[in-house]
């Protein structure tokens, strides 16, 4: 025995005004659409392109398939709601909670519809749960998606704005590290050195040290790296601010940096380089001398 045609489609058509209306009352009484700053006619406009869209996929069919054209203007919606959500500091609960409290004013026009069939209105409630609920989770999937970019996103642009390439004097540059070196930052190190020492023709690269916690094998490695690539461009490089702490541990790992001057300060290292450069730094005499 087939299954009779659902009658959700045709009951939120009939009553999409009716939805949207009691939709948005219960998102604005809730508070979640707050949480990211948002602007009541932002939560207007939005609520209506869904309730629309969402009107006229189900009428080609209630179940949501992830790649079917059916879907593909609701699927973008989503995605933009998303991404959006997750740049306002939204989390997935409140987004999800989107689509999902949409449910009361659909399940409240299905009952008041159907009160007096309760075969078809178990049905349609039925129909309307799975739908509802398919998108709800896509859109939870969609956010996590958003989030996770724009979380790495985040983390290469601090990588960048950590690794500044100074220019102290002409021809020698300074590379003040902070943080623990990985594979992925010192990528961004060298490359940033690289570009500098090209830009400005300079001859000497101070990478100081000071801000790193720790030195290990792994760090050490990174920092040769680093120097080897510059030695390549034809710049001389100094290490500064190995702390004692440092310089112990280097000792005790076995590593070999006696390849590469190296100063405990950064005032140490300038020094060296004005020295290799053919500079050297004294007191102005008084005025009126």
């Amino acid at each position: 025995m087939n299954r009779p045609a659902s009658r959700l489609p045709a009951i939120v058509e009939q009553h999409q005004k009716e939805v949207l209306t009691e939709w948005l009352n219960n998102q604005m009484s809730s508070g979640n659409w707050r949480a990211g700053r948002l602007q009541e006619s932002q939560l207007r406009d939005e609520s209506q392109r869904f309730l629309a869209l969402f009107t006229k996929a189900v009428q080609e069919g209630l179940e949501f398939d992830a790649r079917s054209p059916q879907w593909a203007d609701v699927r973008e919606f989503l995605s933009e709601l998303s991404r959006s959500r997750a740049t306002q500091g939204f989390t997935p609960s409140q987004v999800a909670t989107f689509v999902f409290s949409l449910k009361q004013a659909i399940f409240r026009r299905v009952a008041e519809s159907l009160k007096s069939e309760p075969a078809a209105l178990a049905s349609t409630l039925w129909d309307a749960t799975l739908v509802l609920d398919a998108l709800g989770l896509y859109t939870t999937e969609l956010f996590q998606q958003a989030r996770e970019q724009l979380i790495a996103r985040q983390q290469e642009e601090l990588i960048e704005l950590s690794t500044p390439v100074v220019q102290l004097w002409e021809g020698v540059l300074a590379l003040p590290l902070i943080g623990t070196l990985d594979s992925e930052r010192t990528q961004v190190v060298m490359e940033s050195l690289l570009e500098r020492l090209v830009a400005t023709g300079s001859s000497i690269a101070v990478i100081d040290i000071t801000g790193v916690p720790t030195v290990d094998t792994l760090v050490a490695q990174h920092l040769l790296k680093t120097v080897a690539a510059a030695q390549l461009m034809g710049a001389d490089c100094i290490i500064s601010g190995i702390r004692p702490q440092i310089a112990q541990t280097i000792v005790h790992l076995g590593i070999d940096l006696s390849a590469v001057a190296t100063k405990a300060s950064l005032a140490d290292a300038f020094a060296l380089a004005l020295k290799r450069r053919g500079l050297t730094v004294g007191r102005a005499a008084p005025l009126g001398d």
